[in-house]
């Protein structure tokens, strides 16, 4: 015990710990959700100097991993006690575990910097207070807490406890299930991109083309529907990055989220370091949730301009490992194919039946300007309209996604149009939206009407009554349904235009997009995606 309380003291700036008392005097506390009632005592007053303070409290994982009752029950009573104090506000349960969900996170009681800020942003809370679980002897648990800030990632305070194990434990489970899409083809794409300091043209290609690239995912037919698609980002090769990491962070795990993905994309900077190819693609394979299923296009994009064998992973081991779980690796050298064939940029697309490219990551990317464009772009202001936000949640979701309207429509009309068409036609997105939209969720099942709470709705909505309700919400379906299929109609006709001016205008120069795209068509098709001609 005086161990843990020395460890605490040692990890936690202005850590105030709280050691439990000892199991004779203990026992007498009744009930059973009082035993955390000085941790949480310890835990307020290490937070006393932030007032009307916000605070989510996680679930608390178990250090060995093992599926148990035990992190929700911690987290439900450390909740509780926490909610006696009247000067900490507690994000509800019920959002914590959407936006967890969104994250595609579990709550291991281990997260980096980066994850704890995402979740602030999202939750609008000021602080998480996350931990770990340890069974020990007698039916006995170590509980160590700590409240870490999402502004910084420092940690605030920390306490320990051990208390009675009042909780089941469930069988294991062996693999983590990913989304369910049901009946619904599914690709995973994991893009990899250096962003050292000379790669500078290669994020701005990957900028300028993300929705060009999954428009194309998106318009492949598979037993006679649309995939939905998910995409991971990571970065690697940046000194910003920290060492014991390998200089690798995923961005975003995989995610239905295009704008997530395209918002990332935006936020990348570049710096010199060491690009290890062989290490990310094994923090790819291993890092992610890739469906089990043999009959999903599943792919790795990794693009980059140094040696392929550089880092302490050997890119065969970590290749060889994805060929293993049915995944592609694609390799996208920048610079001449010479020198990425020397460098085995090719060799460690051939261990996993992928393809190897090359490009030129400091050409402009040419963009052509369609006469749909404003059409559509219209439209898409339009299909807003039709979102219903549904909580704190919702509203900050519809935030997030005028953002990005505003954003696309800053690089353009052309490239507006391509983020609108891929919202009207990704069976994915649509699922998407269901978390946070009253709309999308009645359109998927997800949410029946009567189960509408009228207090998560917007002011004028509230004053309805269930028939004027189900009459509006009725009226946003048909609305919805009409702008998609409009959009829908016009990307058709948009994508002819385009590739008949491409093939005028080429400039024979390699680009990301072009990579991408060919070789998506060609390995889609080998698990059974058809695309239009």
């Amino acid at each position: 015990m005086i161990k843990n309380i020395l460890l605490a003291m040692l990890i936690a700036p202005s850590a105030c710990v709280y050691a439990a008392a000892p199991p004779q005097a203990q026992k007498k506390e009744s009930p059973a959700a009082q035993e955390l009632s000085g941790l949480a005592g310890t835990l307020s007053d290490g937070i006393k100097d932030r007032p009307e303070i916000k605070l989510a409290v996680l679930a608390f994982g178990y250090t060995s991993g093992k599926a148990s009752e035990g992190p929700v029950v911690v987290q439900e009573r450390l909740t509780t006690l926490l909610a006696q104090n009247r000067k900490i506000t507690l994000i509800e349960r019920g959002l914590m575990k959407k936006v967890m969900e969104e994250l595609n996170l579990q709550a291991s009681g281990a997260m980096d910097e980066e994850t704890v800020k995402k979740l602030g942003k999202l939750l609008g809370a000021d602080a998480v207070v996350t931990g770990t679980l340890n069974d020990l002897k007698d039916e006995r648990t170590e509980v160590n807490a700590r409240v870490v800030e999402t502004e910084t990632g420092k940690i605030l305070c920390a306490a320990s406890a051990i208390i009675d194990k009042t909780w089941k434990d469930s069988a294991p489970v062996a693999v983590t299930p990913v989304q369910d899409y049901g009946a619904k083809p599914l690709v995973q794409v994991a893009i990899l991109l250096d962003t050292s300091n000379s790669m500078d043209g290669l994020i701005n290609q990957a900028r300028a083309q993300v929705w060009k690239i999954v428009n194309e995912l998106v318009s492949a037919e598979k037993s006679g529907s649309r995939p939905a698609i998910e995409v991971a980002l990571y970065e690697y090769g940046n000194s910003s990055l920290s060492k014991e990491s390998g200089w690798i962070r995923q961005v975003l795990p995989f995610t239905a989220d295009m704008d997530s993905v395209a918002k990332e994309l935006f936020a990348l900077k570049t710096n010199g370091g060491d690009e290890y190819c062989g290490e990310v693609i094994k923090d790819a394979v291993n890092g992610l949730k890739w469906s089990p299923k043999s009959d999903v296009y599943k792919a790795i994009f990794i693009a980059g301009n140094e040696p392929f064998t550089q880092g302490p992973v050997p890119f065969q081991e970590a290749v060889s490992a994805a060929k293993a779980k049915n995944i592609f690796v694609n390799t996208i050298f920048c610079g001449s194919r010479q020198q990425g064939l020397a460098e085995q940029w090719k060799t460690g697309a051939d261990l996993a039946d992928g393809d190897y490219a090359n490009i030129d990551q400091g050409v402009r990317t040419y963009t052509v300007a369609a006469p749909q464009d404003d059409q559509i772009a219209q439209l898409s202001g339009k299909l807003n309209d039709t979102y219903v936000a549904r909580g704190a949640y919702g509203r900050s979701k519809m935030a997030a996604k005028k953002e990005m309207d505003t954003m696309s429509a800053s690089k353009g009309v052309s490239f507006a149009a391509e983020r609108a068409s891929y919202q009207a036609a990704a069976p994915a997105q649509a699922a998407s939206d269901a978390s946070w939209d009253v709309v999308s969720a009645v359109e998927s099942g997800s949410l029946k009407r009567e189960d509408i709470k009228t207090d998560q709705l917007p002011e004028d909505l509230k004053k309805m009554d269930k028939k004027e309700l189900n009459k509006y919400i009725d009226g946003k379906l048909a609305e919805r349904k009409k702008i998609k299929e409009e959009i829908i109609r016009l990307q058709a006709e948009r994508k002819a235009y385009i590739a008949s001016e491409e093939k005028k205008n080429a400039s024979g120069a390699n680009t990301l997009d072009k990579a991408m795209i060919d070789t998506i068509r060609k390995q889609a098709a080998m698990r059974g995606y058809k695309f239009a001609k």
